[in-house]
Order: C-alpha cells, then structure tokens, then sequence
C-alpha cells in the first residue's frame, strides 16, 4: 500500500518536472529567440562604429534613457529608464561584412525580457531617423 501511495506521488513528481522540460526546451529550440532577434537587429550601410555609437547613445537619451555604460571597444551601449517602470536597454554594434553595421538592441523590463517586437520597431525607427539626422550634419 505505501508502496502505491509513494509510487504515484514519484509519477505526479516525474510529469511535472517533463512538463517544465519540455516547456524550457521550446524556449531553448530557436524559434522563438530567432524571431526575437530578427526584431532586435538591423543593418546599416555604413561602417563608421564611432558615428553609430554617438547617434545611438544620442538616441537613447531621447527616448529618456540614462546613459549607464559605454564600451566603443565592444561596441556597447547600455541605458535605463526609470518612469514608474524600469526599462534596461543595451544595444550592440559590431561590423556586419566590410561595408555595413549590424545594431542588435536587447530590452529588459522589470527583469523580463521584452518581446513584444513594437518596442524594437520604435528604437529603430529613432535610430534611421538620428543617423539621417547625423547624415545631414544637423544636431
């Protein structure tokens, strides 16, 4: 009896935690974090790092982000913006090919990542319109 009491108890036990696997490995798959990453990144034809560092902390700071951290070395732009929420956004900019930039911005809110592809859309919408901006030499 104590046997098949224990028995089913080790069942219930085993299915949760192949539940929870199984849910962790389609995160873990690729699909989801590849179309996130579609959202995240963009290229741009131009291979001026400093340039793009420079419009995308300026960028930034617009949308009302604090400047935290800034690494040209690594290409590495980090802000936060605190406004009853806590928003971290860290952006990457690295040589895609020998004539663009590859910019890959990575949000967290409230210690979650944010998926939710709008907020991309608007970063990078900010961003054309800054290096533009930049372009033309008007500040």
């Amino acid at each position: 009896m104590r046997i098949r009491k224990y028995g089913w108890a080790l069942i219930v036990v085993m299915m949760l935690l192949v539940g929870c696997a199984t849910q962790n490995s389609h995160v873990l798959s690729g699909g989801s974090a590849v179309e996130l990453r579609s959202f995240q990144t963009r290229a741009f034809d131009t291979t001026d790092k400093h340039k793009m560092m420079r419009t995308t902390i300026a960028v930034l700071q617009d949308l009302g982000f604090i400047i935290d951290k800034v690494d040209e070395d690594l290409g590495l732009v980090t802000g936060t913006k605190l406004s009853g929420y806590q928003i971290r956004m860290t952006v990457i900019v690295q040589p895609r090919g020998e004539k663009q930039l590859a910019v890959r911005a990575s949000g967290i809110y409230n210690n979650r990542a944010i998926e939710d592809p709008m907020p991309y859309q608007n970063f990078f919408t900010t961003l054309e319109k800054g290096i533009f901006l930049t372009a033309q030499k008007i500040d």
